[in-house]
């Protein structure tokens, strides 16, 4: 016989009145219409279905951090922040827009113009400026019948300073950290200076623009020239420009326009013969692009031994050991024609490329790098380019010097 399922005890409870309400129950569960919530997937089940969409994501596209609001300058304050910002341009469409767009990537500059002086490029270098300065007035386009750099900044100087207090020069061929233009007008208010200067690390890309950029990074390629190698912020007597005093600038008549190399150390010198200093600063760096090719950074040295020669002849200045050694080069291989009369006549040419060839292999097995080792040639390249334009310079000068009349060497003497 079956039996039957037993029943659960009962127990009579009462209300607050004492009524009895016969068997208890559970409390009833609260009801919800509101969907619910999926449990969360573990971590390895997310790593099996997005691995490659979230790494896709860029958290700047979906976070947003709001930013401190930047407190209110004061009339005087802006005043002493404006610049006007010069990047001299000859056929430099290919790197113009992103150099426009590194120096105003400033947010530290107040009310800026950056004005482009093309010497009068022949390829879109003017059209690419043009498109710029129609959706942003900070930028401005001006034509430099002058075509160098130094008669560039000269025109832009007279024409847009203005009431500028500050002049930043900027050069195509190189590229500039963030708030580069700000940070040298605070520096240059640190410190008192009436020019400051920058650092360079020269950055190749093919494999004879690393040789080269080791080179010039090196003692062999620079002879431990401050703003090649320096690390700390000191006052010197020549670095790259940067940053000038507009009234600076203007006391010393700006740039000597029959120069087309050397003209900023040419510059730098009538600044220290007026008393005015010069910081080198360690708070930013720029980068540069050398020559792609030998014959290009050949014809870049001898350039720059022709512009050092004028600037020795102009202002009658020494040279440096580090420019005098690379003076010798020259002399020195053309003696090696001498050398079947006599072997000696070698020596000097000799001894100049096993030092240049020995230091190169030192910073190719330092570096561990086949391309380092070949900055032995490329500096070889550059010594003998300067060394060459040095002498040329001299040897036309001497000549002009011999042919010109009397009352005009009597002229260039008194000025």
């Amino acid at each position: 016989m079956l039996h039957p399922k037993p029943t659960p005890e009962r127990r009579p409870v009462s209300d607050e009145s004492g009524r009895d309400e016969g068997f208890s129950r559970a409390p009833a569960e609260p009801r919800s219409f509101a969907p619910r919530a999926a449990p969360l997937p573990s971590p390895a089940t997310l790593d099996g279905l997005l691995p490659q969409a979230w790494d896709r994501i860029d958290p700047r596209a979906v976070i947003r951090v709001a930013e401190a609001p930047q407190p209110s300058l004061s009339a005087e304050e802006q005043a002493a922040r404006r610049a006007l910002i010069v990047i001299p341009c000859l056929n430099e469409e290919k790197v113009i827009a992103g150099v426009i767009e590194q120096i105003l990537a400033d947010d530290g500059l107040v009310d800026p113009l950056v004005l482009v002086a093309d010497g009068g490029s022949s390829d879109c270098s003017r059209e690419i400026v043009a498109a710029i300065a129609a959706r942003d007035p900070r930028v401005r386009l001006m034509p430099n019948p002058g075509k160098l750099q130094s008669a560039g900044m000269n025109l832009a100087a007279a024409a847009m300073a203005g009431d500028r207090p500050w002049l930043v020069r900027v050069d195509a061929h190189a590229d500039y950290p963030p708030n580069y233009a700000s940070t040298l007008i605070a520096e240059a208010r640190r410190t008192g200076a009436d020019s400051v200067v920058v650092s360079m690390d020269t950055r190749g890309e093919a494999p004879f623009q690393q040789a080269v950029a080791v080179a010039q990074n090196s003692v062999l390629g620079t002879g431990g020239s401050a703003h090649r190698l320096a690390t700390e912020g000191h006052w010197v007597d020549h670095g790259h420009h940067a940053l000038f005093s507009v009234d600076a600038y203007r006391a010393v008549g700006g740039y000597d326009e029959s120069f087309s190399h050397n003209e900023d150390a040419e510059l730098d010198l009538r600044l220290a013969k007026q008393g005015r200093k010069i910081w080198l600063t360690d708070k930013i760096r720029i980068g540069y692009h050398p020559r792609s090719t030998p014959k290009a950074l050949a014809k870049q040295y001898f350039s720059y031994g022709k512009g050092r020669a004028r600037t020795v002849l102009k202002h009658y200045t020494p040279l440096k050991v580090r420019q005098a050694l690379p003076l010798a080069v020259a002399p020195a291989v053309a003696g090696l024609a001498l050398a079947p009369l006599w072997w000696v006549f070698a020596i000097p040419a000799l001894v100049w490329m096993a030092a240049a060839l020995g230091y190169g292999a030192m910073l190719g097995v330092k570096r561990r790098d086949a391309t380092a080792a070949m900055s032995g040639p490329a500096a070889m390249i550059m010594h003998l380019a300067w060394s060459a334009g040095f002498w040329a310079q001299l040897f036309t000068w001497s000549r002009e010097r011999k042919d010109a009349p009397p009352a005009q060497l009597a002229a260039q003497a008194a000025s």
